[in-house]
């Protein structure tokens, strides 16, 4: 019989970077043409098969971007496992609100542990031209490392890229800070995973050590 756990992740980040196609694209594997800013909070639920033995009931949560969400965001942080902050390749202040939104996280929830919850930065929009991408992986790698994030990728709705694969590994870290494992066997070591032509992933992905 397979086990169920039931995880609450939270989606994050300024007015349209694109947290609610993200959500779409992962829900429901579709992406629609067009902008409507989300209004307060929009949830919405996915089941996993973790493995052949584990099922997991995603719970998520869409927060709005506006500043008057945020200060309201510890009622929607309160049972958070785990987040995504995402920011919009094409505007670089939504990469410096991706900071104070995750200041704004680790103030208002945490593990039992008393550490950050497992939070991964999207950097969306990566369809989109003039990028310079040895920049954009010197920029992210030193932006996770000062801000506790465990890893970042390239991501786009549009072109469902690493939206399937940046949920599955933050899921794989909740369900890490919710078994026994000793804090050793839940460290990761820095990585970069090179795009080879033809795949559908980001450029680079780098995870940093974590005391999780």
């Amino acid at each position: 019989m397979s086990s169920v756990s039931v995880c609450t992740d939270i989606v994050i980040g300024d007015l349209g970077v694109g947290k609610s196609s993200i959500i779409s694209r992962y829900i429901n594997g579709r992406f629609t043409e067009g902008y409507k800013a989300s209004v307060g909070v929009d949830f919405a639920l996915k089941t996993i098969d973790l493995d052949s033995k584990t099922v997991v009931r995603l719970q998520l949560w869409d927060i709005a971007g506006q500043e008057r969400f945020r200060k309201m965001s510890r009622v929607y942080y309160k049972e958070a496992m785990g987040a995504l902050v995402v920011f919009d390749v094409t505007q670089s202040s939504t990469l410096e609100a991706a900071s104070v939104w995750k200041q704004d996280l680790d103030t208002k929830v945490c593990l039992d542990s008393g550490h950050p919850i497992p939070a991964v930065l999207l950097a969306n929009k990566c369809d989109l031209t003039g990028r310079d991408e040895d920049d954009l992986v010197s920029t992210l790698d030193g932006f996770c490392k000062d801000n506790c994030f465990l890893c970042w990728f390239e991501s786009s709705a549009k072109d469902n890229i690493n939206i399937d694969e940046a949920g599955a590994f933050l899921v794989k870290q909740m369900m890490l800070c919710d078994t026994s494992l000793s804090s050793e066997e839940r460290c990761w070591d820095r990585i970069k995973v090179s795009q080879a032509p033809g795949e559908n992933q980001s450029q680079a992905l780098c995870c940093w050590g974590t005391s999780i």
